[in-house]
């Protein structure tokens, strides 16, 4: 057995360097993984409290201009008008419960004081991502109170409202987009629908409530410090090796003994070659 000089090469130096940049990355992995399921659960505690709190006048939570503080996102509100059904803006390449496709129906409530709220009234089930109005089904006509859960506004060219093909159609749903392109004053986010008074003729999937589990990242942070930790055992591992039995490149080559060729067939039957 030898020593451990040859630790002071210059491959095994830039050896130790790559395994140590490895495992310090794969500690501040799992510490990054860990920071996030600590947001996780400060989130999930805010949402567990929001969900049974008593629905808010839509006035007491949302303005318009102001957008949606985190803090308030899945408060139930109530708020009361009219469905402006000609500015109904459908939500393209959404799925279902059951991975359908289909779009999103999003029609603006107009309230008493001339703003209006952002309703995603639910998820209608077509192969067409632009479907004609009278494919998709009406909204609750006159006065309509509507419960539902608020939501932060999306961001992005994704919430751009496109014109085009006589309707108003969009990827993702922002307020400010949606009160530009209806030209009227509108509430800062939207509401996810859970009920309407009186109810539609015919009913939309409604969204579910919010997944409140803690996700994988406790598992990912633990995954991530032991490649951290396997990366430092694998260079002692290879040390000792080494210095046990040498350089891999320059150990005699030991040459396997010929296997025994065995066989059931006589002898006499047998051919040699």
């Amino acid at each position: 057995m030898g020593s451990y000089r040859f630790l002071l090469s210059r491959r095994w130096i830039l050896f130790a360097v790559a395994v140590a940049l490895s495992a310090y990355a794969a500690w501040w992995l799992g510490e990054w993984q860990f920071g996030r399921l600590h947001d996780r659960r400060a989130d999930n505690a805010i949402v567990r409290t929001n969900l049974d709190r008593e629905p808010a006048p839509v006035e007491d939570v949302l303005a318009p201009g102001r957008p949606v503080d985190d803090r308030q996102e899945w408060r139930r509100v109530v708020a009361t008008g009219t469905y402006d059904t000609d500015d109904t803006v459908l939500v393209r390449y959404r799925s279902g419960e059951d991975g359908e496709p289909g779009v999103g129906v999003v029609v603006p409530l107009v309230t008493a004081g001339g703003t209006a709220l952002v309703v995603d009234r639910g998820f209608f089930a077509t192969d067409d991502p632009r479907p004609a109005p009278e494919e998709v089904p009406a909204a609750p006509s006159g006065q309509v109170t509507v419960t539902g859960w608020v939501r932060v506004d999306g961001t992005g060219s994704s919430t751009a409202v496109d014109a085009t093909d006589g309707g108003l159609s969009t990827r993702a749903i922002s307020s400010d987009e949606i009160g530009s392109a209806i030209g009227r004053p509108v509430f800062g986010g939207f509401v996810d629908a859970l009920t309407e008074d009186p109810t539609a003729p015919t009913a939309l999937q409604l969204r579910e409530p919010p997944d409140l589990g803690s996700g994988p990242h406790f598992f990912y942070g633990l995954q991530w410090w032991f490649f951290g930790v396997l990366a430092i055992f694998g260079f002692g591992y290879l040390a000792y090796d080494e210095r046990k039995r040498g350089p891999r490149g320059e150990r005699p080559h030991r040459q396997r003994p010929a296997r025994e060729r065995r066989t059931n067939v006589p002898a006499a039957y047998r051919r040699d070659g």
